[in-house]
């Protein structure tokens, strides 16, 4: 397996992920625990923050 499909199967599943935690703040806003929803936001920021990070390795080793 390549760099490239490797980074790439990464990417497709923290896709995945982002938009599994972005449903959960959007189901969580404004309900339940003010502290769960904080650390969902968290987990979502992170995911994306990561998936940015990822997607600029795989233009640099294109």
């Amino acid at each position: 397996m390549t760099v490239q499909s490797e980074l790439s199967t990464i990417t497709s599943s923290l896709e995945e992920l982002a938009a599994r935690l972005t449903a959960l703040v959007e189901l969580d806003e404004g309900k339940g625990d003010s502290d769960v929803y904080v650390e969902l936001v968290a987990a979502e920021r992170a995911v994306t923050t990561l998936l940015r990070r990822l997607n600029r390795v795989s233009r640099a080793i294109r």
